[in-house]
């Protein structure tokens, strides 16, 4: 039976990778910050097979002792501070888990792995955000990277980090250049989310407005479900590389309104989205496109979910969500 480890376990990517894994056959170990994790319970309701292991991608002794007793052959560092807005109030904390913790992760595994640094197999959860002000349309492995945010900064410390261990040590480390990836599961504080379930509340006359930021700010939207078996095809390669996933694909904030209200029937938006300044960010990252041939060429992967069955999947989980919560009936 295999066995992985994954840091990040509680966000969208960590619980579907988990539940890709364990239908896999693998013995699944998940790396939870504090014994009072508030997001604890979730992970033990969608996937109580999983073991936990307490750790921190702040302190090396942790993740030593999480190695330790999981015994991985593979390792799926998705941990991280990941909202972007985020980083520029707290800049410092920021690089230190998503750009500083990536060290850690992989010292820890480099130490574990010992004299055989290839027996750990290690992905790493770089970012679209890395291309920032972007230099080629569409942005592949081979794009310059120039973040906007220190969020992307970390990311692109982190992920340079990752080839570097991989060059210096023999390790086998993969880095997923991961395009805009959204779910039911996405954290509310996600401009997708954040616009299912605000559709979902004008529609069940809980709420009467939504105000955003930039509308006309363009991503590579895919469903998580998907990604996540990207990262364990990079696994499952005889050499490291990294790989760009996305779905080729682009549309504005004002694309993702017209489907989301469009769901519910509602085909002029205007009315109810309103813009105000505090929601845009300092230095705007306008247009992110992937090109994930290589990709489909190497790792035999495809998006299966499109951004139209992605968002009407969010509004409806949201849907069902919003309703219950008010002891409504739809």
């Amino acid at each position: 039976m295999p066995r992985a480890l994954i840091t990040g376990i509680t966000g969208q990517d960590g619980l579907y990778l988990s539940e890709l894994l364990l239908s896999k056959g693998y013995e699944v170990w998940g790396l939870i910050r504090g014994q009072n994790n508030p997001k604890l319970d979730l992970v033990r309701r969608i996937v109580p097979d999983v073991r936990l292991v307490t750790g921190d991608l702040t302190d090396l002794s942790s993740l030593l002792r999480a190695l330790a007793a999981a015994r991985p052959d593979e390792v799926y560092n998705l941990g991280a501070i990941s909202y972007v807005a985020y980083s520029w109030e707290n800049a410092t904390l920021t690089s230190e888990v998503t750009g500083k913790g990536v060290l850690n992760m992989l010292e820890a595994v480099r130490l574990h792995a010992g004299d055989n640094p290839g027996a750990v197999r290690f992905y790493q959860a770089s970012s679209s955000e890395m291309f920032g002000k972007v230099q080629e349309v569409p942005q592949r492995e081979s794009t310059l990277l120039w973040p906007r945010s220190p969020y992307g900064v970390a990311k692109v410390f982190g992920h340079y980090m990752t080839i570097n261990y991989r060059e210096s040590y023999g390790m086998h480390a993969s880095s997923g250049i991961l395009f805009n990836h959204e779910s039911p599961r996405r954290g509310p504080e996600f401009v997708t989310r954040k616009v299912s379930q605000a559709v979902a509340r004008i529609k069940l006359g809980l709420q009467d407005s939504l105000t955003l930021g930039n509308l006309d700010a363009r991503r590579d939207w895919g469903f998580a479900g998907d990604y996540v078996e990207a990262m364990w095809r990079m696994l499952q390669q005889p050499e490291a590389d990294d790989y760009v996933v996305a779905t080729g694909a682009t549309h504005s904030i004002r694309d993702l309104l017209d489907a989301a209200f469009g769901c519910v029937g509602v085909e002029d938006w205007s009315g109810y989205v309103t813009q105000d300044p505090r929601f845009m960010r300092p230095a705007e990252v306008d247009l992110l496109i992937g090109d994930p041939s290589k990709a489909r060429e190497v790792l035999g992967w495809e998006p299966r979910v499109d951004f139209a069955r992605l968002v009407a999947m969010m509004v409806e989980n949201d849907l069902d969500e919003q309703a219950e919560q008010a002891g409504m009936r739809r």
